[in-house]
């Protein structure tokens, strides 16, 4: 388990989070392994899974002796936030912008990273204390949506989340963005159907790939 600074620099320094939704719990490790030999250091679980506090649990003690970090994404509120918190989580992910997950994650030293599609929102979870800001859905709202808030809120590293793929990802990084989040833009459910990890492996590394060459 990482502390808050280590874990806001290893997402910013990374500036990818793999969304991990949907995946088997029997999957979950294997698949988070792979992402992690593929370059992906976040690691996010939804917490909408069945039986998520245990995979965060699962994953975290599979990687502990690693640079990783573990997060929790689809948190919607303070109580979700404490739960999976208590599993193991890094950083809080969340689809919308929730005061209590925000508080909870400043209690207990997580990053948190709410939801926000409006400048009114932005404000908000700027002022509650956020540490970065996941705009969603990056793919509706756009580029140029990311660069019009830099203005006001310039300070807040922006995680674009929702639709980017190694085709449009520098389009993102030009507009301001400090990271990246991707499900199945990076993440190969096919070959996870398959049991072939070595192609997730190598479908993470060209997501990555396409960062690092978005970002120098």
């Amino acid at each position: 388990m990482a502390d808050k600074l280590e874990t806001y620099r290893q997402i910013v320094d990374a500036g990818v989070v793999a969304v991990m939704r949907g995946i088997d719990e029997e999957d979950i490790v294997p698949v988070a392994e792979a992402l992690y030999e593929g370059g992906v250091v976040a690691l996010e679980v939804t917490a909408d899974a069945t039986r998520a506090t245990e995979m965060i649990a699962d994953v975290d003690r599979a990687l502990a002796d690693t640079n990783a970090v573990v997060g929790a994404g689809t948190v919607l509120d303070e109580s979700m936030a404490v739960n999976v918190i208590e599993a193991g989580a890094d950083y809080i992910l969340a689809p919308h912008f929730d005061e209590g997950m925000v508080t909870a994650c400043n209690r207990y030293g997580k990053v948190s990273i709410p939801g926000v599609a409006t400048p009114t929102e932005a404000v908000q979870a700027a002022e509650a204390g956020a540490d970065m800001l996941k705009v969603f859905p990056a793919s509706d709202l756009g580029p140029g949506y990311i660069s019009a808030i830099q203005g006001p809120l310039g300070q807040l590293p922006i995680v674009a989340t929702g639709g980017v793929s190694p085709d449009n990802v520098d389009e993102f990084f030009d507009a301001g963005s400090t990271a990246v989040g991707a499900g199945s833009a990076m993440i190969d459910y096919d070959a996870i159907e398959r049991g072939d990890m070595d192609g997730v492996r190598e479908h993470a590394e060209r997501f990555v790939e396409a960062v690092e060459e978005a970002r120098s």
